[in-house]
């Protein structure tokens, strides 16, 4: 049976970290997967190359990668991005300051006019803790109740696996100077919560051509991007290191950990 899912998304570039796998393995096997993005990323970084009018490039490069995913729609809401820095402020009108009805209504429209089975937000933390994925988090779950969207999944990485390929990224000194094992304490989701981890080691090359479409995601005038270092990886590795996304199902017991996102929904 084929299902459809929207994959709700804070800036472009994150579903193809999170989800890129699981979307493009979706998609092969016959289910509907439409892409739904809160802003154009405009206040992301970037190099001076891609500044001027970043966020038309970054719609590109979603176009580019949800194609590489075989996505069957992509719709953006165009919300302000937030930016983010760990001491900065979101300014008002920023989809992370709105209020969650507000963010969630237009993804809520969505829901209804594609009978979605399933909606993938993010975790409560909002991963590394960026204001619009958390707002991603809140307004999703609003978004789903009002819609009444059966399957809710939270996007989110193994706690336990991220700190520890950071501190190996600590231990080189320069690469990515700005991030430390210690800021993800409380990040994403430990591993007793985990509901399902997805096999998507078969779906690394369209995972790879997704990352490579955010051209100005991997640039930068200062400092090494993540996206820029996953892509210098081998192919081998690349599909070792990112061969498995993880979520959490609202409703299910963790535990025993389902590679079927849609396991909820099957006939019994």
């Amino acid at each position: 049976m084929a299902y459809t899912l929207v994959s709700f998304h804070a800036h472009p570039d994150d579903e193809a970290l999170l989800t890129g796998g699981t979307l493009a393995r979706l998609a092969a096997e016959g289910h509907r997967v439409v892409l739904a993005v809160a802003t154009d990323g405009e206040a992301g970084a970037a190099s001076a190359k891609y500044r001027e009018d970043l966020a038309a490039h970054r719609r590109d490069e979603l176009d580019r990668s949800a194609e590489a995913l075989g996505c069957a729609r992509v719709v953006r809401f165009g919300f302000r991005d937030s930016g983010w820095s760990r001491s900065s402020t979101p300014g008002p009108g920023t989809f992370s300051a709105l209020p969650a009805d507000e963010a969630a209504a237009p993804l809520a429209d969505l829901l209804v006019q594609e009978h979605a089975d399933a909606l993938t937000v993010y975790d409560p933390a909002g991963g590394y803790g960026h204001p619009d994925h958390k707002q991603v988090h809140t307004a999703g779950l609003r978004a789903a109740r009002l819609a009444a969207t059966p399957l809710v999944l939270e996007a989110t990485i193994d706690r336990t696996l991220i700190r520890r390929l950071i501190r190996l990224v600590e231990a080189v000194p320069g690469i990515l100077p700005d991030i430390h094992a210690a800021d993800y304490a409380t990040a994403y989701t430990a591993r007793e919560y985990l509901t399902h981890r997805i096999d998507v080691r078969q779906y690394a090359d369209a995972k790879r051509r997704s990352f490579e479409a955010h051209a100005s995601q991997t640039t930068s005038d200062d400092t090494a991007r993540t996206l820029a270092l996953l892509l210098k990886l081998p192919p081998w590795l690349f599909r070792r290191a990112l061969g498995h996304e993880w979520f959490v199902e609202h409703g299910r017991s963790p535990g025993a950990l389902t590679d079927d996102l849609f396991a909820s929904l099957r006939p019994r």
